[in-house]
């Protein structure tokens, strides 16, 4: 197995930024923003890379954990919220803190303006809560650069092509932001700032001995995005993926070097001949805490059943990620349909299945959210034997029971108890031989 890039070509790039004028997006999370000393050190931090010779846009999330407060808040209000209403309250996060960096940049001597998502440019289509991105156009932001402003964008938000609504693009929105501006911008590099060095082999919070990442294929990266790794949100790794943008995973605590995600169609990142590109058989282990299992019991084993199910999952705009489907109980001409979704998805899916109980013909719903999912991740799985019986006798020696499994070349996930998630993830990053002599470093944050 190659990979589309080299050990020179990541040093000659981080060494062009580092050294000559570009323009850099920087993202900065909740955890980097989530109160007024980091916002001045984030400040600082942007302002400095301004004097460097940079043209730079900052893209930032709410403070610390803003948005679950708001959520809870609706919660307390509510338990029926109209979508654009907790669209136009969750959008205000962001926006407090874009206001503030704006003016604590201001206060150390730059200057800075803010923008909210749709003065930015960005154009969703009209899906409240998960909008996705149709249109970028950011000549405010240009504009802004033009005149020697560093341009601030709220994350997470946009505004809807049809209904010029506020939308919001879901969990990790602010990533994908970053991503969709740099790519429209044309901008040298993606910088997403957050409370670790990089990505790690794991969680950190987790598996406290996880080794930093130098640089990951974005193959990679989607599968330890999907498979619930936080440091970065799919759509994110998606977008850098299909318009090449170099993404470069990084601490806002620290000046330390982070973690190059490389995209297989930038040119600046091309293989050299007589360069060795092995890489390590496994990249890490991703886990997630944030999917339900459901199964769907007693269900007519005839063709178009399955499609029907799916098509009211569908239709109720909810992401399937695992699918199991039982053997049919012989002399019943029933099976049993089990897959995993987004816990927040989980009422609507429910109440749409139960809507169709009586067209589909199925006997009774089972929902469980106690669950956890757990992921070996490695492009050079393909080629090394032996991965799946080193994985599944790990589990078996630390007595993990297993709900679900799923596979595809470089990837392997199973489903078990939430209980017994963190031992799980421990067992097999230790099995792979991934840790690491020292303890990584996790300056703040909650992981929420």
């Amino acid at each position: 197995m190659t990979m589309p890039t080299t050990d020179v070509k990541i040093d000659e790039l981080s060494n062009e930024v580092a050294s000559t004028k570009q323009l850099v997006v920087q993202k900065f999370g909740g955890s980097s923003v989530s109160d007024a000393e980091g916002i001045k050190r984030v400040a600082q931090r942007v302002v400095d890379a301004q004097k460097a010779g940079n043209e730079v846009v900052v893209v930032v999330s709410a403070m610390g954990d803003t948005t679950d407060e708001l959520l809870d808040l609706a919660a307390q209000v509510t338990d029926s919220a109209p979508a654009r209403e907790m669209d136009m309250l969750l959008s205000a996060g962001e926006r407090i803190s874009m206001a503030l960096l704006a003016m604590a940049i201001n206060k150390f001597g730059a200057s800075a303006q803010s923008f909210t998502g749709s003065q930015a440019g960005m154009i969703t289509d009209g899906i409240h809560g998960k909008a996705r991105i149709i249109d970028v156009d950011p000549h405010r932001i240009r504009t802004a650069l033009d005149k020697g402003h560093i341009a601030i964008v709220a994350g997470f938000q946009g505004m809807s092509r049809t209904t010029h609504e506020i939308t919001t693009l879901g969990r990790g929105g602010s990533d994908t932001t970053a991503v969709a501006l740099a790519a429209a911008l044309e901008a040298d590099v993606c910088e997403i700032y957050t409370d670790v060095d990089g990505i790690y082999t794991a969680d950190p919070r987790v598996v406290s001995t996880a080794q930093k990442i130098d640089r990951i294929s974005s193959e990679e990266m989607l599968e330890l995005a999907a498979s619930g790794a936080k440091i970065l949100h799919l759509r994110c790794v998606e977008y850098a993926r299909r318009f090449g943008v170099p993404l470069h995973v990084r601490s806002s605590f620290s000046q330390k070097e982070g973690t190059w995600v490389i995209p297989g169609a930038e040119e600046k990142f091309t293989i050299e001949e007589g360069v060795a590109l092995e890489q390590p058989i496994i990249s890490g282990v991703a886990h997630d805490r944030s999917e339900a299992k459901v199964t769907v019991v007693g269900v007519p084993d005839i063709p178009g059943k399955a499609a029907a199910i799916f098509q009211v999952i569908a239709d109720a705009h909810s992401n399937i990620d695992m699918i199991v489907q039982n053997v049919s109980t012989h002399g019943t001409g029933r099976t049993d349909i089990s897959f995993t979704l987004p816990i927040v998805e989980g009422a609507d899916a429910l109440t749409a299945l139960r809507a169709a109980e009586g067209k589909i013909g199925f006997e009774s719903i089972e929902y469980n959210e106690n669950v956890g999912k757990l992921s070996l991740i490695g492009a050079g799985m393909r080629s090394h034997p032996g991965v799946s019986a080193t994985f599944f006798k790990a589990l078996s020696d630390a007595g993990i029971n297993i709900d679900m499994i799923s596979t595809s070349e470089i990837r392997i996930s199973v489903v078990t108890s939430a209980d017994a998630l963190d031992d799980a993830v421990r067992a097999i990053h230790a099995a792979f031989e991934l840790d690491g002599d020292s303890e990584a470093t996790v300056y703040g944050g909650t992981g929420r």
